[in-house]
């Protein structure tokens, strides 16, 4: 008899019910990086370059992900080997003190570009899908199909220093190239140009990287995947009663015994003032 498994009822094994074929996406090569971004300048909204001119010193305040932008490209020389170009947009947050002694929020956009080196198989079969019609593509789309997909998971940065720096008076504007998706994510326009103060900040930065392709894998199933909790809701329930299934909270009324470790990355680095 043969040994090959295939789709259908498991009759040796009772803890098993069934092998299926499944499509799914299978993971060839991953990795994972911590990445220290030195000297990053933040370019700034118009309304944050005019209180930063105006302004005295400056407090970092937090440093968000915005958007990581992968590109997959063959090496020639190493079969079944791929670059992945990553490009990451940051929203970078600080307050300035003014002379006034007020606190004006500023923020501004930063932007970081790492390569990695992974490997992704060989794959010559172009596929397609009914969720993308015909007019949705262009030759570079189809093209790309048989190309491993890159996926990038990362977190928000930590900030490790925030300083402000005075411009050369004979710097030029420098051109950016940034998606419009990225310039709306800012309630005004980012200034590129060289004249003003310049905030320039290093982040702390974890990344994980894999390369997988689609494929069709035969797997064990033990038996349906069927919830076990009933759901919960609030809708015509007394609010009294709901809140009776509350538990009191008795640590916010009275201090730890011990101060646990932290457990939150960003809570290990406090920012800095420049």
């Amino acid at each position: 008899m043969s040994s090959k498994v295939v789709p259908g009822p498991v009759g040796g094994d009772v803890s098993i019910r069934e092998a299926v074929c499944v499509h799914t996406s299978k993971i060839y090569d991953s990795c994972k990086d911590k990445d220290c971004l030195e000297d990053l300048r933040v370019y700034l909204t118009e309304t944050s370059q005019v209180n930063l001119d105006n302004g005295l010193n400056v407090r970092a305040r937090s440093a968000e992900l915005l958007w990581a932008s992968p590109m997959v490209e063959p090496v020639t020389f190493n079969r079944g080997y791929y670059t992945v170009d990553i490009r990451f947009y940051y929203k970078i947050r600080a307050d300035v003190c003014m002379s006034s002694g007020l606190i004006a929020p500023i923020e501004g956009l930063a932007s970081f570009t790492k390569r990695v080196l992974l490997f992704g198989s060989e794959g010559s079969a172009k596929i397609f899908t009914s969720d993308i019609g015909p007019s949705c593509v262009d030759r570079n789309v189809i093209d790309g199909t048989n190309l491993p997909r890159a996926v990038v998971e990362a977190v928000d940065p930590i900030v490790l220093t925030l300083d402000v720096v005075d411009a050369c008076s004979d710097v030029t504007p420098e051109p950016l190239d940034l998606p419009q998706y990225i310039l709306d994510m800012f309630d005004s326009p980012i200034v590129s140009d060289g004249a003003g103060r310049r905030v320039i900040v290093t982040l702390g930065q974890f990344t994980i990287v894999r390369l997988e392709r689609d494929s069709q894998l035969l797997i064990p199933v033990y038996d349906y995947c069927m919830p076990e909790k009933a759901c919960v809701g609030t809708g015509g329930e007394d609010p009294c009663s709901l809140f009776n299934r509350i538990d009191f909270p008795v640590n916010e009324f009275f201090p730890p015994d011990a101060v646990c470790e932290l457990e939150d990355y960003r809570e290990m680095v406090g920012t800095e003032e420049a």
